[in-house]
């Protein structure tokens, strides 16, 4: 299978690439073939460079290449991105937050752009969530950074996720971001010989 680049030439196959369906796992239970994973998550902030500094300097992550201004006359955007046709893609960048997903983070300019942060309760409402070997020092460290945390953390007692401790805080944009940990694991793990994925434990 060929890759088309923006100008419509064909990319070279990534080395390493398999066949459709390798792994078939997920093919055989009707999802993706060849599914690995997540690769990244995307999204849109009002300032790039405010973003990036707060996810390095406050998080932890580490940055890596950026792209852009992209922009296009006909109606690319549109078709390619589901923008404005007369969108702006000033600027993205690419960030490693330790044992997880990559993080690629865009900057546009957009006629009729909304520019307030969904709640949690909004479809499309969403956060990131992050896990630490320790709550409280992590907590104390967002508070050192005049980061704004939502009341204090929550300890799950019972139920399925019994075992975890998660607190809620702010980016400086409004952005929902969240703590989690679990370092005796979680309740459901008693019932079932299936794992969800842990950044502490990648190869489980």
């Amino acid at each position: 299978m060929s890759v088309v680049s923006r100008e419509g030439n064909a990319l070279p196959e990534p080395a390493g690439m398999e066949e459709a369906g390798s792994p078939a796992e997920p093919a055989l239970r009707g999802g993706l073939p060849g599914l690995r994973g997540t690769d990244h998550i995307g999204f849109t902030v009002p300032d790039l460079q405010q973003a990036v500094d707060f996810f390095v300097d406050v998080i932890g992550c580490e940055p890596f290449y950026e792209l852009g201004p992209f922009q296009a006359s006909d109606d690319w955007m549109r078709t390619h991105m589901n923008v404005d046709p007369r969108a702006v893609m000033r600027k993205l960048k690419f960030l490693r937050c330790a044992n997880g997903s990559n993080l690629e983070i865009f900057q546009f300019d957009a006629p009729g752009q909304a520019t307030v942060q969904p709640k949690n309760s909004d479809v499309g409402g969403h956060h990131l969530a992050f896990y630490v070997d320790d709550m409280q020092a992590a907590v104390a460290h967002l508070r050192a950074k005049g980061v704004r945390i939502l009341g204090e953390p929550t300890v799950r007692e019972s139920g399925p996720s019994g075992g975890q401790t998660w607190v809620y805080f702010l980016s400086p944009w409004g952005m929902q971001l969240e703590l989690v940990s679990y370092p005796n694991g979680k309740a459901y793990e008693r019932e079932t010989q299936g794992r969800l994925w842990h950044p502490a434990f990648p190869e489980r």
